[in-house]
């Protein structure tokens, strides 16, 4: 009980050995010295609160917001001294924040919960006392021997034991994990794959020694110990051995596993942590008006309190005789006093803030994020993929985005690999109808036979079927794999390969069309067939790839008994390596294939003699087995035994562009949005890639910043291209730069590097590592000028990048969903940013830039009649409104129409802005958020506010007899009045701003304001038992049946309103935007708007009809009501139907019915 408390105060003391010891089966040694290790139990907490913890925890993270802790500070005030409002005025607004929010989070929480204990609860199976026993998954200790069956997933970290199968081995996919999709193969070390049954397990001796849990889902260092008729086997252990948390079983039909990391220590719970919280410009500027309409706040309240004690200097108004002071308060200290007084302001001005301002906000962020998700235009039909928002918060900063970082592989391309060509011993080949025919020669051989090939050849095409990491499936009943050497030549048909690279794929079916056919692994064999003729090679050695060394080994024994390695990888990291071959040929013809826009691998193979052998086999068995710095012993081993290369030749992938590339990057090109790809290709495919996808265009002056080797060089070259883009200021410029050049200009040459890559249009940078791609992010995020980023990829190498990124987005392509899962949003194909951005973006960002600035200037037009006021009463804190008017301004009278218009605001139609990208650039730089912005409301605000006050005023300062009956107005009436006119104006305000109009603002912009009269109706003309005063009793009716109130009502209105009107129509013909012009242009046309890409409901396509019909009339006829634009003689004119949304067959039928966009003149 004591070490839970601990835990989860968090005092418990971290692990101090750097390895743990897990003894299996929990056979902990007999002596009385050994003190056991303290593990986490197998419970997984997504969670964030507990029933104990839940109001504490909530209410401390709630008040943390600077605005919530004001307005508490603020209701605590009122509690404590005699302030001239109620403080139910300051505590409702701040109870309902709260309250929402806290019910939000608090369901939200319970999802988690509720997920989480049927994770923990699920039932698995453990070895315990020489049986199986059925328990939870979160009794699993460490050390337990779990049972997994066919298709379960893994509910521990587990050490592979032994499966089903003779030589131990299983088959996984970690697509929950890392999004890959493809089947890998783990294993188990020989002296456990035998304990097969409960029985053998029970009598097993072993000891598993490994690091202590880190969150690298790729990295496992460990070794076990297996005591067999008293002597002591020591094996190495690697990721190959460890079964992950949520993996699944596939193609196997049991295994057994011993528990070595559980619960929050498990390496899917570790990767859990909490991205970094990301928050948008409008986000700061709105901190920022927050700060400063504080200083209005404070400034209001220390005036008002001065100017009361300079008043009260005269006798007669400190203390008048209708009000003496008792002898108390004469003798009470003035500095009390002052600050009293001071409070007591600050109190009465507090509305200036506008608390309801973040609920606002966060409403409408979250209900606006579905319009992404139901835009057809987003959804990819072939993959049957739409997109999808993982976080709401940064919906304008789509609207904002000045570069974007992209990916190559998989964002702009398609990552389906094509074999094209290959070069062998210095001589190009091409592929001809499944045949490998030399360049400038035709295939003559008869259709179906294969020609046979030289010495060369063959010795080639072996080495790319066998030098790979690739999975067979075969076409079976049962969906399993089967034995792969039972299936003869005729199966091959129904041979389908797995790889975790497209490129692998590509080569291993490219050979098997060639004749030389990889059939599969089994045990420590592989096969291949040469034109029928069935070779095994037994695999010794895999010396894996990794992005260091960019290249993979495998050693083999050849039939004949020899041992060969068989090396491919990128031609940076194998031909510094030759020591013989056609190496200059080889190196000319991977520049052409590169040219040509070809992905390029080199492979190279060597043969060991019998003490060579022996010598790698040795080296290799001390690194694998080692415990400490494991990773780095076994890189000094892979490149001593990875040289002396005989170079066998290249191949030549094609990966095609992805379907309107081209269009996209010129659209945002034109939009002011930089473009820089990111790609860790080599330097020649990469700008090939550029070049036919219009990144580069082809009169675009290219620069390089490549091969450089040291400093001086890099700041050299930097220098001559900055002259160089001086000297040719008219031509456009592009940027090449590699990433061994780029370290060296980031290291001491970042002004300049950043000077220069800001004179041009577009930046490719090559041979790029994932860290390097995020520092290049984070170098432009932090550059003096602030620019809004948009980081765009598709694998886990751009998880770094698109969490850097202001705005990360992943594609859901071939590389698995680690980059979905880790971004903002999620798109299928990179031609969907266009609209992402151009239509989404605007709108977002129009609708939430108003939405601030609206808000504070109704706050204003609030709050300062009130300080006005003061000048009329001897600034004596008496309140202009009644403490009922102060609690339901923002929270009923003007919280809908603004909400509505956030939600729906479009100021042109959304064809308008896809077809002229251009219209993008009138909203960035925060332009509708600038400081001038942003002072024209507030001074509107005030000369509203100054023109609701004296316009009363001046209607009743001389004579309150407003009555037929002679009967006066007092100062609830003046103060109702200048409410009234308040709630009218600023209503229309708001409707003088929307430019699109349904049904839905018709209904809360007049609903408001009658809502308004209907409520003070009731309020004031029924005496309320629970009120203990009720100043507003008769008020408003009497007010009301005043005509000159009604006359003072309008011509305020109207003056308040006329200004703005003559403002817009001459700045609309003298002075107008981009944006007005189109909306003009729109209006000539006659074309309808539309929510978002959402449109009016009309009769959808014949033979459309399926199951759910019903149910599709009925959401159309929903949404139709709600929007109240569907005219059925235009109905044509919409951009989508919304039938297009119905189900079929079990199915959503994302059909797109487009209208042409309306041809606009500029």
């Amino acid at each position: 009980m004591l070490r839970w408390i601990r835990q989860q105060l968090g005092f418990d003391p971290p692990h101090q050995s750097d390895t743990r010891t897990v003894y299996i089966a929990n056979r902990f040694p007999q002596n009385g010295h050994y003190v056991p290790q303290r593990f986490a139990d197998n419970r997984i907490i997504s969670s964030k609160y507990t029933i104990w913890n839940f109001v504490p925890k909530n209410l401390f993270e709630q008040f943390r917001r600077i605005a919530n802790f004001y307005f508490l500070i603020i209701f605590l005030v009122q509690l404590m001294i005699d302030t001239p409002t109620s403080p139910v005025t300051s505590g409702l607004p701040l109870f309902f924040v709260i309250t929402v929010t806290a019910i939000k989070q608090g369901y939200e929480d319970w999802l988690r919960h509720k997920a989480d204990n049927e994770v923990n609860g699920a039932p698995v199976f453990v070895v315990r006392s020489g049986s199986l026993v059925q328990t939870r998954s979160k009794n699993i200790r460490v050390g337990d021997i779990v049972r997994v069956a066919k298709d379960e997933t893994f509910p521990a970290d587990l050490v592979l034991l032994s499966s089903d199968r003779a030589e131990g081995t299983c088959h996984i996919t970690t697509a929950s994990l890392d999004g890959e999709t493809n089947l890998k193969t783990h294993f188990s070390v020989p002296e456990t794959s035998v304990s097969q049954s409960v029985s053998r397990l029970e009598a097993l001796h072993a000891v598993v020694e490994c690091q202590q849990p880190e969150a690298d889902l790729y990295r496992f260092v460990g070794r076990i110990t297996v005591t067999q008729q008293g002597e002591e086997i020591v094996r190495p252990l690697g990721p190959e051995n460890l079964l992950l948390r949520g993996a699944r079983l596939k193609n196997t039909k049991e295994i057994f596993g011993v528990a070595v990391y559980t619960g929050m220590e498990s390496k899917m719970a570790l990767n859990y942590k909490c991205k970094s919280q990301k928050r948008s410009a409008v986000e700061k500027s709105m901190n920022t008006f927050l700060i400063i309409y504080l200083g209005i706040l404070l400034f209001e309240a220390i005036l008002s309190t001065i100017l009361k004690y300079a008043w009260q200097a005269e006798d007669k108004w400190n203390e008048p005789f209708y009000n003496q002071k008792t002898e108390q308060e004469r003798n009470s200290s003035q500095i009390l006093k002052f600050i009293s007084d001071f409070l007591a302001f600050l109190v009465l001005y507090n509305f200036i803030i506008p608390i309801s301002l973040y609920v606002t906000v966060e409403m409408q962020k979250f209900l606006g994020s579905f319009f992404i998700g139901w835009d057809l235009d987003l959804y990819h039909e072939e993959s049957d993929q739409k997109a999808q928002v993982n976080t709401s918060d940064l919906n304008e900063e789509l609207g904002q985005v000045e570069y974007v970082f992209t990916d190559k592989t998989g964002t702009l391309t398609e990552n389906e690999m094509q074999f094209r060509e290959c070069s062998i011993n210095g001589i190009k080949y091409q592929e001809i109808n499944g045949k490998l025919v030399p360049e400038g020669l035709t295939d003559d051989s008869p259709d179906g036979s294969m020609p046979r090939l030289i010495r060369e050849e063959e010795l080639f095409l072996k080495a790319v079927s066998l030098c790979h990491t690739v999975q067979i499936s075969y076409d079976q009943g049962d969906g399993g794999f089967g034995d792969p050497f039972a299936h003869t030549g005729n199966g091959f048909s129904q041979m389908e390969y797995f790889a975790s690279s497209p490129d692998e794929k590509a080569l291993v079916e490219a050979t098997k069309r060639m004749g030389v056919t990889f059939i599969g692994s089994k045990g420590e064999y592989m096969e291949i067939k040469t034109f029928g003729k069935s070779e095994r090679y037994k695999l010794l050695h895999v010396l894996e790839f990794d992005a260091n060394r960019r290249r993979m080994s495998v050693i083999l024994e050849t039939p004949s008994g020899e041992k060969v390695m068989f090396t491919k990888g990128a031609e940076s990291a194998i031909l510094p390596f030759i020591k013989s071959g056609e190496l200059e040929k080889t190196r000319v013809h991977v520049d052409e294939f590169a040219l040509k826009g070809l992905r390029t691998l080199v492979v190279a193979w060597r043969h060991f003699s019998a003490e060579e052998y022996r010598d790698v086999d040795r080296r290799l068995h001390e690194a694998r087995t080692a415990l400490q710095q494991r990773e780095e012993r076994l890189a000094d081993v892979f490149t001593f035994i990875e040289k002396d290369l005989e170079l066998l030749g290249a191949t030549g992938v094609e990966d095609k562009l992805q379907d309107k590339v081209q269009e996209t990057i010129e659209a945002l090109r034109l939009a002011g949005i930089k473009v820089w790809v990111l790609t860790g290709d080599k330097h020649e495919t990469a700008v090939s890639v550029s070049l036919s996808c219009g990144h580069f265009h082809r009169t675009m002056n290219i620069l390089e910043l490549v091969q450089q080797r040291s400093d001086n060089e890099c700041a050299e070259q930097l220098r001559r291209l900055a002259r160089r883009i001086k000297e040719d200021h008219v031509i456009q410029h592009g940027l090449v730069v590699d990433g061994a050049s780029l370290s060296l200009a980031l290291r001491e040459h970042e002004k300049l590097f950043m000077e220069v890559c800001k004179n041009c249009s577009a930046v490719l940078c090559c041979r790029m590592a994932p860290l390097q791609k995020a520092k290049v992010v984070r170098l432009l995020k932090t550059s003096p000028e602030k620019p809004i980023t948009l980081a765009i990829g598709d694998g886990a190498n751009d998880v770094s990048m698109i969490q850097e990124a202001h705005v990360g987005i992943g594609i859901m392509g071939k590389e698995g969903r680690q980059a979905v899962r880790n971004s903002d949003y999620a798109i299928a194909r990179f031609k969907f940013l266009a609209k992402l951005l151009l239509v989404h973006g605007h709108f977002y960002y129009i609708r939430i830039a108003t939405l601030v600035q609206y808000f504070f200037y109704k706050n204003v037009c609030f709050i300062t009649p009130q300080f006005l006021y003061q000048f009329f009463c001897l600034f004596s804190q008496q309140t202009l409104y009644d403490s009922v008017y102060l609690t339901l301004y923002n929270i009923c009278f003007t919280s809908l129409p603004i909400l509505v218009y956030s939600l729906f605001e479009q100021l042109v139609h959304p064809h308008v802005l896809q077809s002229k990208p251009a219209l993008y650039r009138d909203i960035s730089k925060n332009s509708m958020l600038s400081f001038k912005t942003f002072l024209y409301w507030t001074l509107l605000g005030f000369c509203h506010a100054f023109v609701f006050f004296f316009g009363s005023y001046i209607l009743m300062g001389e004579d309150t007899t407003l009555m037929s009956n002679g009967q006066m107005f007092g100062n609830w009436t003046f103060g109702t009045l200048v409410f009234t006119v308040m709630v009218i104006t600023v209503t229309l305000k708001l409707a003088l701003e929307t430019h699109f109009w349904t049904w839905m603002n018709h209904f809360v912009t007049w609903g408001s304001i009658a809502f308004y009269f209907i409520f003070s109706l009731f309020y004031g003309g029924i005496i309320w038992p629970f009120l203990h005063t009720q100043d507003m009793y008769f008020v408003f009716v009497q007010l009301l049946s005043s005509g000159s109130a009604w006359f003072a009502i309008i011509i305020i209105v109207t003056g308040c309103l006329f200004p703005d009107v003559i403002k817009k129509v001459l700045y609309r013909h003298l002075q107008p935007t981009n944006t007005q012009k189109c909306q003009l242009a729109e209006a000539q046309q006659g074309s309808v708007s539309c929510v978002d890409s959402l449109c009016c409901v009309g009769v959808g396509p014949a033979g459309e009809e399926g199951p759910c019909a019903g149910l599709c009339v009925r959401l159309a006829g929903l949404v139709e009501r709600l929007t109240g634009r569907c005219v059925p003689p235009r109905a044509d004119r919409c951009d989508l139907s919304l039938s297009s949304l119905c189900c079929q067959c079990h199915r959503i039928n994302y059909k797109l019915e487009r209208d042409e966009a309306p041809a606009l003149a500029d």
